[in-house]
């Protein structure tokens, strides 16, 4: 058994692709037969084959099991409209050509707001299609919506009740894991166990690289206007966010002076960070957020006093040094608040206190800022559903006008292999071209061989659906290809009956229209994502600058001004995790992966981070007491790091060499350290948290200057 799976290169784990497979085999048939023999209707049995496949083979939601019901009917309401247009339209080449333009770019485009979306882009296009591109009067009309809703309510019953397809959480699965291993390398700083420090790291290190690497195999990040998706998404960002901190572990500071302080706050971070993995796991389990934000407030308090106790000849390095540690164990214990946050909303759970990270935004609201994100031309999404539409519009023009048999073939030839990219398209191709041919002579042979036995052809058609379902998902899409061909040629032979020739046909239909999906590969942007991703980089390097610096600005003179950049930046963020996505799929395409993006996209993320920490310190500031004096002494250091980001941004377009780190404002900071301490040891409780804060803030900037290097470094790998 072992040997043909490994020869086919079948991958199925849990059998999940054989059960659905089966499902498939059986339900199809029996809608078909049931349409087709009982009711009688050719129309209503077109429609009800087709129908079914759409819900059983092209789609298979993930989730609850309210959800996936609610994604079912929307389905189904989704394809009634599409089926009701495309009737409409089926007798005019232009309408269709317009139509097929317009509802391919919204079913494409609304990828964007939830995985639901973008996993029945193909089914609800299918409906379209299949009601454009078989011309039928208006009168039709009931029998193809009536072949639909057959399908529709089988197929979701099906889905649901047959097998159905369990609760699945892989991404939560591995967050846990991660989330874990974390907790485990911060106790063994907090236990101070040196010898088993390198142990955690690489464990950690391999726990978050499983996370990320399924992470982005998702198409898109999961993301959307519900609470659930949203907070899924950020917690990979937080996760790595704490590593960054956690490995390897500072060395010990040259002057501790809140040691018992430091201990309990990293106390409460293992604690919350086990407890987290168990709500990511089970969704039981509560973490303690109280205890974090009362260790944090005990750490700051500490520091206050004993900074101020220190003899003003202290050494500024060990001073220096002293801020650093606090500021570590601070930002650890903010990332495990925000991921335990992250981790309740992720399972369903009611927050105790009003979440900032996580409002409950309307989700009118948030989809239509979400596709406000999205449209720009320098969006992979936005191309390539303008990519997909134009597509599409011309397989239904030259399909109607060459007045090719079964003309829908075309247009679902050339949805079919249409990538990202033309090289992408082309390998779509010859796989596609190659299934189908094998597809041809397996299906004309079984014809052959049945002659004109209409039973037999009925009881090869489950057996046909099965192989053709299972195929894509377990083996390969040219084992795909092949297998729907062979269903085509059973299901068309007992529609109607023109033996071997169905294959000619198919053959003829989907080469023009994988010829139309190669040209407009060509013509409309055909380096894919490969030459976007610098330019997105560039701009999220940009964009997360500018957020910086509009942060600072707020901590030193109040208000909101950070809104506006907050807002540019996700956006920038967002346009950059879909060309990295998409980049990754297309170098696997081709087999390239000798460009390593993944620490610059990383890089752009901790950029973004640190901007909304400082965001979140001016939030907290706001209502205090400002020292705008000492923290005048952050502007110099704060924009020459925007200056440096912008910089490393175009020399990654430009393909030049990266800047070298720029030389930090050594007096700057100096003046900042006396000016603080100059502050607290006023005795004014006022100034306590603005002094902080100001510290903190200095940290930030000094760990984006400390990045700088890094990712000096790796642009000169790519540049």
């Amino acid at each position: 058994m072992t040997d043909w799976r490994s020869a086919l290169r079948i991958h199925d784990p849990g059998l999940v692709s054989l059960r659905s497979a089966v499902r498939a085999a059986i339900v199809m048939p029996a809608v078909f037969a049931f349409a087709d023999k009982v009711i009688g209707n050719p129309q209503l049995a077109t429609f009800a084959a087709f129908g079914s496949f759409a819900m059983l083979v092209l789609v298979e939601f993930s989730g609850p099991i309210r959800s996936r019901l609610i994604a079912y009917v929307s389905l189904g309401c989704a394809g009634a409209v599409n089926i009701t247009i495309g009737t409409f339209c089926s007798r005019s080449t232009w309408l269709a050509t317009v139509a097929m333009a317009v509802i391919g770019f919204v079913i494409l485009f609304s990828g964007i707001i939830n995985g639901y979306f973008a996993a029945a882009s193909t089914s609800a296009l299918l409906t379209f299609i299949l009601a454009a591109m078989v011309a039928a009067p208006d009168s039709a009309l009931p029998s193809r919506l009536g072949g639909w809703a057959l399908a529709a309510v089988v197929g979701t019953a099906a889905q649901l009740l047959i097998w159905p397809l369990r609760v699945q959480a892989p991404l939560r699965t591995d967050a846990a894991r991660a989330t874990t291993a974390l907790a485990g390398l911060a106790a063994t700083e907090l236990e101070q166990d040196a010898p088993t420090i390198a142990d955690r790291v690489r464990e950690a290190g391999a726990a978050l690289r499983d996370l990320r690497g399924r992470f982005l195999a998702a198409p898109h990040k999961p993301s959307g206007p519900t609470r659930r998706q949203a907070a899924l998404g950020s917690l990979v960002d937080e996760l790595d966010w704490i590593f960054s901190l956690l490995a390897p572990p500072a060395q010990p500071p040259a002057l501790d002076v809140c040691p018992q302080e430091n201990a309990a706050a990293l106390s409460a971070i293992v604690d919350a960070l086990r407890v987290t993995s168990v709500t990511l796991e089970s969704g039981e389990g509560r973490p303690d957020i109280g205890r974090l934000q009362e260790t944090r407030r005990d750490l700051a308090h500490a520091l206050a006093r004993r900074i101020v106790a220190l003899p003003s000849v202290a050494d500024e390095a060990a001073l220096r040094s002293t801020f650093a540690s606090a500021f570590r164990i601070r930002a650890l214990s903010g990332g495990a608040e925000q991921a335990a946050r992250y981790a309740l909303a992720a399972t369903g759970h009611a927050l105790a206190d009003a979440d900032e990270q996580l409002p409950r935004r309307a989700v009118l609201h948030a989809t239509e800022r979400t596709t406000v994100e999205h449209t720009s031309p320098r969006d992979v999404w936005f191309r390539n559903s303008i990519r997909g539409a134009i597509g599409l519009a011309i397989a239904v023009y030259v399909a109607q006008r060459l007045g090719v048999q079964h003309g829908f073939w075309v247009v679902l030839g050339t949805l079919s292999v249409l990538r990202s990219n033309a090289l992408g398209t082309g390998w779509s191709i010859v796989s596609a071209l190659a299934g189908t041919a094998v597809g041809i002579v397996v299906g004309a042979l079984l014809v052959i061989a049945i002659g004109s036995h209409e039973n037999v052809l009925w009881v090869v058609l489950p057996f046909a659906v099965l192989v053709g379902s299972y195929a894509p998902r377990a083996i390969s899409f040219a084992a795909g290809q092949a297998g729907f061909t062979v269903v085509l040629f059973v299901l068309f032979n007992i529609i109607q009956p023109v033996g071997w020739r169905v294959g000619l046909v198919r053959i003829e239909d989907v080469a023009i229209g994988f010829a139309i999906s190669l040209v407009v590969g060509v013509l409309f942007w055909p380096r894919g994502a490969a030459a976007l991703l610098r330019e997105n980089l560039a701009d999220a390097y940009a964009r997360n600058a500018d957020y910086v610096v509009a942060a600072e600005r707020d901590l030193v003179a109040g208000g909101d001004g950070a809104a506006a950049s907050a807002a540019a930046a996700a956006a920038a963020a967002h346009r950059l995790d879909d060309a990295y996505r998409q980049s990754l799929g297309e170098r696997a395409a081709r087999s390239d992966g000798s460009v390593n993006f993944a620490p610059l996209v990383a890089g752009a993320a901790r950029l973004r981070r640190a901007a909304q920490s400082l965001s979140a310190l001016a939030q907290l500031t706001d209502g205090h007491e400002r020292l705008t004096a000492c923290a005048a002494n952050l502007d110099g250091e704060v924009h020459a790091l925007r200056a440096w980001y912008v910089t490393l941004g175009d020399a990654l377009v430009r393909g030049t060499s990266p800047p070298p780190p720029h030389a930090r404002d050594a007096a700057g900071r100096s003046r900042l350290v006396d000016c603080v301490r100059a502050a607290l040891a006023s005795g004014d409780r006022a100034k306590m948290r603005p002094a902080l804060d100001l510290i903190w803030a200095s940290e930030h900037l000094d760990s984006l200057w400390q990045l700088e290097e890094h990712l000096s470094r790796e642009a000169a790998s790519v540049t």
